[in-house]
């Protein structure tokens, strides 16, 4: 069960929720489980223990390519479309910008916008140094 005031999904899931309390600035929002942990992004329940009870917590925006391919239809240039795993367990759809050649499965990457403003997903850009040796 949802607890008013203890972060629930309302403001991941709703950007007008989220504008309206002021949860726009840099960062990317996700959902982690007060029951288990696990972290996951835009979910209702979580998907381990189907538990409602998701607490909204802010990312540190560093992660890694796991998979990136390019797009060709629906958009007047090529585009790449990466699936991104956050420092803090949870994977993401996001587009990584810079040259398509360049961007690799297994590169590092930092959040530089939450939100496309025509697309609606988080655009990543690649780092160019490594993260702490606490990273696996």
């Amino acid at each position: 069960m949802f607890h008013q005031g203890s972060g629930t999904t309302t403001d991941v899931l709703d950007p007008e929720a989220a504008a309206a309390t002021g949860q726009t600035e840099q960062g990317l929002l996700y959902q982690r489980c007060r029951w288990c942990g696990t972290a996951t992004f835009h979910r209702l329940l979580c998907p381990v223990c189907a538990g409602s009870d998701l607490r909204t917590e802010r990312s540190a925006g560093l992660g890694v390519i796991r998979h990136t391919t390019v797009i060709h239809r629906n958009t007047p240039g090529a585009r790449n479309v990466s699936l991104v795993e956050m420092a803090e367990g949870f994977t993401l759809r996001g587009r990584v910008s810079g040259p398509l050649i360049a961007i690799r499965t297994g590169d590092r990457v930092e959040l530089a916008t939450a939100s496309d403003p025509v697309r609606r997903e988080p655009v990543f850009r690649l780092c160019e140094e490594p993260f702490s040796a606490g990273w696996h």
